[in-house]
């Protein structure tokens, strides 16, 4: 693929005024537009405060522009241009017509992030990456139309930076979707690993995927029990990723020894202050 990032620096936006308005102007002002198969979006100047709307309405406007734009990524930025939970992300419903030929979707943000109404016959890849995921959003792909869909990566958070609802609403999720030609499935960075993955384990996908991402999260060993219970009645996957943990020795070891490749790197331990145990995700703000 043929790939362009744009951003602004942060004399870019402080000395010559440059926001999400004049990026959308400079990305369809670039003769090198008609030869991309991947766009990023990085920062587009104090990404805190500007939300990324004019860039997905300047999209959807010139739509015709973007036609051969496959791969999609808004919000390609480091905690020093933003922190994750601050990215004033867009609305996205009127980008799934805009757009039928997009296979891949990346989304980092989720402050007033909305999805609308899912529906697209070629995507094969969404990722949100942020520091907390809202219910709504949840929601959205629960009830999503996406027959080609192959890799679903959602990071969940915590409730300071906007997961707002529960296990209950990631089940439901899980169990309202629809992925016929689901292959590898992420529900990761959960301040609830455990019952993440208790919730995941009786998923329908759990028959048809190959990659199980569980990662960045709080998993001890309650969720590595249960992983450890239910893995070994599915041969389909080949590679669980739950790097990022609490998990004791003894667990990692006997994870280490199933049948599929499991990664448990990144052991973590935990904060106790004041008589409390503390554990956090990996990524949060």
């Amino acid at each position: 693929m043929k790939s362009k990032k744009y951003f602004y620096t942060w004399e870019d936006y402080s000395e010559n005024s440059k926001n999400s308005e004049t990026m959308i102007d400079d990305i369809l002002a670039d003769p090198e537009l008609p030869q991309l198969d991947q766009l990023v979006i990085g920062c587009w100047g104090e990404s805190w405060d500007n939300s990324a709307q004019p860039i997905i309405d300047g999209i959807v406007e010139h739509a015709d522009q973007f036609a051969g734009i496959k791969s999609l990524f808004v919000g390609d930025m480091d905690f020093e241009e933003c922190e994750v939970s601050w990215i004033e992300q867009a609305d996205y419903s009127k980008l799934w017509a805009a757009m039928p030929q997009l296979e891949e979707l990346t989304i980092k943000g989720s402050t007033n992030l909305s999805l609308g109404s899912i529906e697209h016959e070629n995507l094969k890849g969404l990722e949100i990456i942020c520091g907390g995921l809202p219910k709504e959003v949840m929601a959205s792909i629960g009830a999503a139309k996406l027959p080609a869909l192959k890799r679903l990566s959602l990071y969940m958070g915590v409730e300071d930076y906007g997961f707002d609802g529960g296990i209950e609403d990631i089940a439901s999720m899980l169990e309202k979707s629809d992925f016929p030609q689901l292959e590898e499935l992420g529900i990761l960075d959960s301040e609830i690993q455990d019952e993440v993955a208790e919730a995941v384990v009786k998923s329908r996908y759990m028959k048809q995927i190959h990659t199980l991402d569980l990662s960045c999260g709080t998993m001890t060993d309650k969720g590595g029990q249960c992983l450890l219970d239910e893995l070994p009645k599915y041969e389909n996957i080949k590679e669980v990723d739950l790097s990022y943990h609490y998990m004791s020795d003894e667990m990692m070891e006997k994870l280490e020894a199933l049948e599929a490749e499991v990664d448990v790197d990144d052991q973590q331990e935990d904060d106790e202050y004041d008589g409390e145990i503390y554990r956090y995700p990996m990524l949060t703000e």
